[in-house]
């Protein structure tokens, strides 16, 4: 039942009847994921242009997701995403790990190697979760770790199921800094890489993260965030006919994930 204090409009009853949801959460949600997807920061009319939705409508959620803090406006008039989204990251981010333990400890059992699981949280890749190698030299990434997703496997696995303008809006912002001599910089290369990947279904890091590290990482299906498995070691051990075992390997527990995250 509407308050007095804002009446549903016969769109947001009728999304209520079809669903059972509430539309105007939906489209607040939406909103958030938009903004997300961009870098954090959108002004009125880019995220009018892309949800879709009319100008009134985005409005009045916006006025209410700053009012409740999980939204600040800017002095350009553009909104952000406010701080009291940290605490629901975090929140989700420790259950993630949670329920990603199994699986990553499945790949590291049966690779011999480190497994990681990744997120692709605004324009950084963020280290949610890992499983360490039995071997004394071994990859450790330490979770909550956020680097750049242009020198990691996971980073080119994630954008490779993302549209190319999207890619290179990011790129855009964050730049292309080298870390290693093998550090990807061109960003007609690292679009080849990814057509690459997209097309092979996994993407690999030839030391472009760090010297002597090889990694390989596939995408984590059909679920609501950007995520990505991955498999590192030294690269002398990171051989092509281990990453030839990995690759299916990720993709199954990729899979397995995704069901216990639907």
């Amino acid at each position: 039942m509407a308050t007095s204090a804002e009446a549903a409009t016969p769109d947001e009853a009728a999304g209520r009847g079809r669903t059972g949801g509430v539309q105007s959460v939906e489209r607040a949600f939406g909103l958030l994921e938009s903004m997300a997807d961009h870098g954090g920061v959108l002004g009125l009319s880019q995220l009018a242009a892309e949800s879709g939705l009319p100008l009134p409508t985005i409005h009045r959620l916006l006025r209410t997701l700053v009012d409740l803090g999980y939204l600040r406006q800017d002095e350009s008039r553009r909104y952000a995403l406010g701080p009291r989204l940290i605490r629901l990251g975090e929140s989700s981010s420790h259950m993630l790990g949670v329920w990603a333990r199994p699986h990553l400890a499945r790949l590291a059992r049966e690779l011999g190697e480190s497994a990681n699981l990744a997120m692709l949280d605004g324009d950084e890749v963020v280290y949610v979760a890992q499983q360490q190698s039995r071997h004394s030299m071994r990859m450790f990434t330490e979770v909550g770790r956020r680097v750049l997703p242009h020198c990691t496997a996971v980073g080119k696995a994630m954008m490779a199921t993302m549209p190319p303008e999207q890619v290179r809006e990011i790129l855009a912002r964050t730049g292309m800094p080298h870390h290693t001599a093998n550090t990807v910089t061109d960003v007609e290369e690292f679009a080849r890489q990814l057509v690459w990947a997209a097309e092979h279904g996994y993407a690999l890091d030839e030391g472009e993260q760090e010297v002597g590290v090889r990694c390989v990482a596939v995408p984590v299906p059909d679920v609501p965030t950007r995520l990505a498995l991955s498999v590192s070691g030294p690269a002398t051990r990171m051989t092509e006919e281990l990453v030839a075992r990995a690759v299916p390997l990720l993709q199954e527990v990729g899979a397995a994930l995704a069901a216990d995250l639907g």
